[in-house]
């Protein structure tokens, strides 16, 4: 597909082919009426070398893959380093969509990821609820990478998470309950932080040695 354009002042035997400009188009056909034979043919090939050039220097950019959002490359880092976990336990890990693996195979791979025994991890809310967890699992190894203190990530994020519950319970605007908690909420951010600079190094990591 092809358009003229009028030339800019001082710019003739300009021609404009779809958004992109080849100089010197007028002039190579007024002085190929001048030219012997060989050079003809060397001329006629031209427009298929400018059609190449223009192919190729007009090309629209490739679409590149959308970022990941922090809490994305968080949980993706997370994942990755439970799957690795589990597979060096001789585990496989739980995929979507694949066949569902038997009752005994589903509770080896729930006692490697969650952790077994007694639970090192407990805090009361003030909603009167315990929540708890363990330090020896494939979880606990991933939560340790990359938040580097999985007990003080357990006790900050389990308050911040249940800011809204404790709100209702004390019948308190949730404003003055996050107010109240304010040291836990900047932990909670200073921790996120580090972890989202932890899981963009592993990701980047995982990517190098693939490409390797």
């Amino acid at each position: 597909m092809r358009r003229e354009a009028t030339p800019p002042e001082g710019r003739e035997g300009y021609e404009v082919r779809e958004g992109c400009e080849v100089r010197g188009a007028r002039e190579a056909r007024e002085a190929g009426a001048h030219l012997p034979v060989p050079r003809l043919r060397a001329l006629a090939a031209l427009p298929l070398l400018l059609l190449t050039l223009l192919a190729v220097g007009c090309a629209p950019p490739a679409e590149r893959t959308p970022a990941l959002t922090p809490d994305d490359t968080i949980k993706t880092a997370q994942q990755r380093l439970t799957d690795t976990c589990l597979t060096r336990k001789g585990l496989t890990p739980p995929q979507p969509g694949s066949r569902p693996a038997s009752a005994a195979e589903q509770q080896r791979v729930a006692r490697a990821l969650f952790g077994t025994g007694r639970t090192e991890l407990s805090l009361t809310l003030p909603t009167g609820h315990s929540v708890r967890a363990h330090t020896d699992g494939c979880l606990a190894s991933a939560q340790r990478t990359l938040y580097g203190d999985q007990r003080r990530w357990f006790r900050v994020s389990t308050v911040v998470n249940n800011l809204k519950p404790e709100a209702a319970f004390r019948e308190q605007p949730l404003t003055e309950v996050r107010a109240r908690h304010r040291g836990d909420l900047a932990e909670w951010r200073r921790l996120r932080t580090r972890a989202l600079i932890n899981a963009k190094a592993h990701l980047q990591s995982e990517s190098a040695r693939a490409v390797r």
